[in-house]
């Protein structure tokens, strides 16, 4: 096996805003392993907030690189669980970007979808939302109204979060999903969840910080909508975690240590009862291919990540007015432009 990487600055359309920052580019990180000529590609972006950079990135698998071209590579679970974890464990979206690709090489070796060889169908899969990012309410509108779909995915954690999303509903009647990304108070989060049912919205994503489980318990029982956890459900661990606070889960890969891990948490949330929802990190299409993949598992997609994005670096699975378009293709279906 060889091993390559790659740097891209990915500029977004919009100026892409959260509770905790705006950013107008998105620097990401590529993974490549190649074996007898097929390469796979793995992709893990920048984020101050989880601590990866670029630097970091490409440190960690310089200091990994001649141990995983000797490594004998049979399966992704196997390399995952007795290579990466071992060395990776505190560096997940590094691991994410190598597990991604050993996925991707994984089933371009076998000439199959890794759907199609976890035997699972495309029947039914869950449409993605479009996020409109947090911005001044007149540009929000301006986004939504630029971008018929669906079904939305609005950014909150203002002052003015209901007057933003009655500002919104004025313009649609497509149904909404918000994210607080953290930034509400318990009786916040109450209070708002009465006024947004009926402004149409389906669920709440992670109002609170991550480590409030307990306090969730709480919110959950009070609360009128479903409350679904982001940064609260990271990897594995997690999952047993959100179980009594929150009504399902949203993985992202990067969070998860990738592909694999990602699997098991989907699973073990289904099993739980648990509603499961994908998500992204405005990722390109290296990331989106590789998260769509376990689209079978969700209930809920979040996965417009390449959408928002001026030039994506790749092609794999689309995304069409929140309808996903698989590649014939075998793997994660991507390859670099």
């Amino acid at each position: 096996m060889k091993v390559n990487s790659h740097h891209y600055n990915l500029e977004m359309q919009h100026p892409f805003g959260i509770s905790r920052s705006v950013h107008r580019f998105q620097e990401t990180f590529i993974v490549e392993l190649e074996q007898d000529g097929v390469k796979g590609y793995g992709e893990a972006t920048q984020n101050r907030y989880y601590g990866s950079s670029l630097q970091n990135m490409q440190e960690g698998l310089d200091a990994l690189k001649n141990d995983i071209e000797k490594y004998p590579f049979s399966t992704p679970e196997d390399f995952w669980d007795n290579f990466l974890y071992p060395r990776l464990n505190n560096f997940r979206f590094l691991m994410a970007a190598i597990d991604e690709a050993a996925n991707d090489l994984y089933g371009k070796l076998l000439g199959k979808p890794l759907y199609e060889l976890w035997g699972y169908d495309l029947k039914n899969i869950p449409l993605s939302t479009y996020t409109i990012a947090l911005d001044k309410i007149d540009v929000m509108k301006e986004k939504l109204l630029e971008k018929p779909w669906p079904v939305y995915k609005i950014k909150l954690g203002t002052e003015h979060d209901i007057e933003i999303v009655k500002a919104l509903r004025e313009i649609t009647n497509k149904p909404f999903r918000v994210d607080a990304n953290t930034a509400w108070t318990a009786q916040q989060t109450i209070e708002n969840s009465r006024i947004l049912k009926d402004l149409g919205v389906e669920f709440i994503e992670q109002p609170l910080p991550y480590n409030h489980y307990d306090e969730m318990k709480y919110v959950r029982k009070h609360s009128a909508l479903p409350i679904i956890a982001d940064e609260s459900s990271r990897t594995e661990e997690d999952v047993l975690k959100c179980y009594e606070s929150f009504d399902g889960i949203n993985v992202k890969l990067v969070k998860a240590g990738g592909i694999t891990p990602g699997k098991r948490m989907l699973e073990e949330a289904r099993k739980l009862g648990m509603k499961t929802m994908i998500g992204c990190m405005t990722e390109s299409s290296v990331g989106i291919s590789a998260a769509a993949q376990l689209l079978p598992l969700c209930d809920y997609a979040d996965l417009d990540g390449a959408i928002l994005l001026k030039n994506d670096i790749a092609q794999g699975v689309g995304l069409k007015n929140g309808q996903f378009i698989f590649p014939h293709k075998p793997g994660t279906g991507v390859e670099l432009l």
